[in-house]
């Protein structure tokens, strides 16, 4: 099954699949994406490569870890609401560890609360932490 994430803004769901770039706002979307890994990266942001199940060159695995769709539908929040406003995210799949840790990174990057649900539960992140404790 592949992972989807979905994002409502102004009553429209918008769903993204990993490595979509399907979307009208891909270019965008990825440019931010792309900045957004930099400043994680100076944080201390190292990609879990244990994360990618495909088999791959560790290389090529931070690639495709680096657009999972939950990534794709917070940056795409990120570009269309104020800033402020809270990113809510459903997937249809367990949040993997690396989205984890950028998502903890990007909430306190961004400055932005961050709610992702996943198949076994509600991930509030805050500040570059999140609600689980670490522990999901």
């Amino acid at each position: 099954m592949a992972g989807a994430s979905n994002t409502e803004i102004n009553n429209q769901v918008y769903t993204f699949l990993a490595g979509d770039r399907s979307h009208p706002q891909s270019k965008e979307i990825y440019e931010e994406l792309d900045l957004l890994v930099g400043k994680m990266k100076e944080a201390g942001y190292v990609p879990e490569t244990h994360s990618a199940l495909h088999d791959v060159e560790e290389e090529d695995k931070e690639c495709h870890l680096a657009v999972h769709s939950e990534k794709l539908a917070i940056v795409f929040a990120i570009l269309n609401t104020k800033p402020g406003t809270p990113i809510r995210i459903t997937k249809n799949l367990r949040i993997c560890g690396d989205c984890h840790i950028a998502a903890k990174l990007i909430s306190q990057i961004a400055e932005r609360e961050i709610i992702v649900r996943d198949t076994y539960r509600f991930h509030h992140f805050q500040n570059g932490v999140c609600s689980c404790g670490d522990y999901w």
